[in-house]
């Protein structure tokens, strides 16, 4: 049997609610042109999802290209053992770049880790040939406009999937990338960590190298906290994990000229199994096996302009535990890596208008352009169109009418392109509120100047616009950056808000309480507060020392409540420092 098949299935799916109106230039917890997200719904929906499944007598997959192209089940046939984590929902939590993380699976990331379309759909195609059958996904992506594509594909003989990715950059600039597969798989107390020996660097609340064969973990009872584990001078070319309670386990195996990555995430046992339990319904736990191109996430690479890049990697399902060193690279025929299709932009509603935009300015036809994306529609120009920058100059000369809206764009288009000042010269231009919000930022995070930034949110006109907690939590830094004499002002503001049980505001309130040596009242204020866990952020942290150094009670480790993980930071995950 060789079979590929498409269909329809509902997913419980948690509606999201986005961080704000702002655009996501220059923000360090989310990544432009895309919206990022604050809050994932308690409460889920039932949703459609796409899915394409490759079946041969071995083994099973299934592909959703409405989750970002991910592999979704891989079933080892003979039997029946599900080897990956399959999401029974989708439950989104706070993981960069766009806080909209969702274990399981296996996901496949560029050009940042983790991808910023994981929960998003991409495009697709498929194709048979009398001995193997294939399934590509992939997109145009909208930070840098580079293609990436991921070929998944199965022999009619094979007892492993073939993974094959391809990335193409067609702009004139050089833009840095990583990409890693990532491969969520249940997690038990006796899962057993099969992987080479060699020194590698454990990442946990402080970085340190060990050697895998003598202090390694042998399964997942000997973690006891969230760790990762990046392997520098791997012996063999295999690794994966076997979890004799459930008879099911899972396999890598690729060259490790082109593959020198490999990684082992676990939250361990005990006290962080709350960060895999919070995307799960009921509390199963998940641990990564990962591999990729570069050696660890810590690093990124070019992609010049023209340049491509490919690699292959091999999955392997199994019912029983294998010996990592008799495990070889399988060797398959597969079609030139350039008949790997390269998909365009995948989601016309986020596009579309860009392109209608390139498309009045190339044929100077300004009745073609299309309305502007209005105050409440967080549609920003996507940075990775090289056109816009010309098109919106056009649009904004052409319609008097829309010009500080297409300024605003032009300007936000800059500041996703680090071109800062082009950036503020355009915001001022615009005088839109979105405008004054974003010079704010960028006067405050790439200038340093709190006081601009100070009279940029004083321009704003809206209410509701000012009001948005986002406006209000980033105001709120900027005045704080001034100094003590605008505590008065940012009592107003965070007063009016004062009844929203947002976190953001709640952390903001507590800063003003410690500024105001209000210690005390700061501590209550953030022990009663349901903060969201969130990853790799560490202000509410900082905030919480400052508070017990003001009580004359310095402590070394955060409180839990605080949200926030203890992990020494490293890795190129996000694009800015934190505020």
């Amino acid at each position: 049997m060789l079979e590929i098949r498409a269909y329809t299935e509902v997913l419980l799916t948690h509606p999201m609610v986005a961080a704000g109106p702002v655009p996501s230039a220059q923000d360090p917890d989310g990544v432009y042109p895309y919206e990022s997200y604050a809050e994932t719904s308690r409460r889920p929906v039932l949703k459609s999802y796409r899915f394409v499944t490759l079946e041969n007598d071995r083994l099973k997959a299934t592909i959703c290209p409405d989750l970002g192209g991910k592999v979704y089940s891989l079933i080892h046939s003979a039997s029946g053992k599900e080897t990956l984590y399959a999401i029974p929902a989708v439950r989104p939590v706070r993981i960069l770049p766009r806080q909209f993380f969702i274990g399981g699976g296996i996901e496949v990331s560029f050009p940042i880790s983790h991808t910023p379309v994981q929960i998003v759909p991409v495009l697709y195609r498929t194709m048979e040939t009398e001995d193997r059958i294939f399934v590509w996904c992939g997109e145009r992506e909208t930070r840098f406009g580079m293609h990436w594509t991921v070929e998944y594909s199965l022999g009619r003989n094979d007892d492993f999937l073939t993974q094959r990715t391809r990335f193409y950059n067609p702009t004139s600039e050089a833009h840095p990338w990583m990409s890693w597969s990532n491969a969520g798989v249940p997690a038990r107390a006796d899962t057993e960590f099969l992987f080479p020996n060699g020194p590698v660097l454990a990442h946990g609340d402080r970085m340190e190298k060990l050697d895998w064969a003598k202090d390694g973990p042998k399964s997942q009872r000997d973690i006891d906290r969230m760790t990762g584990y990046f392997w520098r001078e791997p012996d063999c070319q295999a690794f994966g994990v076997y979890t004799p309670s459930l008879g099911s386990g899972l396999y890598h195996a690729a060259d490790r000229r082109s593959m020198p990555g490999i990684k082992l995430w676990s939250d361990g046992v005990g006290k962080h199994e709350a960060w895999v339990s919070q995307y799960s319904l009921d509390g199963e736990q998940c641990l990564e096996i990962q591999a990729g191109p570069i050696m660890d996430q810590s690093i990124k690479q070019e992609l010049a302009p023209g340049e491509s890049h490919h690699h292959i990697e091999f999955w392997i399902p199994t019912d029983r535990r294998l010996d990592i060193y008799q495990l070889a690279v399988p060797e398959v025929e597969l079609p030139e890596v350039d008949q790997i299709p390269l998909f365009g932009f995948a989601r016309g509603e986020e596009t579309e208008i860009w392109e209608q935009v390139a498309e009045a300015w190339r044929a100077n036809r300004p009745e073609l352009l299309p309305p502007p994306p209005v105050i409440d529609d967080n549609r920003w120009a996507i940075s990775g169109y090289e056109e816009l920058e010309a098109a919106l100059r056009f649009a904004a000369a052409s319609r008097p009418d829309q010009e500080s809206a297409w300024r605003m764009q032009l300007g936000a288009w800059y500041a996703g392109k680090d071109r800062i000042d082009e950036a503020l010269a355009e915001l001022a231009a615009s005088g839109e509120d979105r405008a004054w919000a974003l010079a704010a930022r960028l006067y405050r995070r790439n200038k340093g100047d709190h006081a601009k930034a100070a009279e940029c949110y004083r321009s704003i006109r809206s209410q509701a616009f000012a009001l948005h907690p986002q406006v209000t939590y980033e105001r709120d830094l900027a005045l704080s950056g001034i100094g003590s004499q605008t505590l008065a002002e940012r009592e107003y503001w965070l007063a009016r808000t004062s009844a929203l049980q947002d976190e953001w505001l709640a952390e903001r309130r507590a800063a003003w309480l410690a500024d105001s040596g209000r210690f005390e009242e700061a501590k209550r204020l953030l022990a009663g507060t349901a903060f969201q866990l969130i990853h790799q952020r560490y202000a509410r942290t900082k905030l919480w020392r400052r508070i017990m150094e003001g009580l004359g009670e310095p402590e070394r480790e955060a409180p839990a409540f605080l949200g926030e993980d203890d992990l020494f930071e490293f890795g190129a995950y996000r694009e800015y420092g934190e505020d």
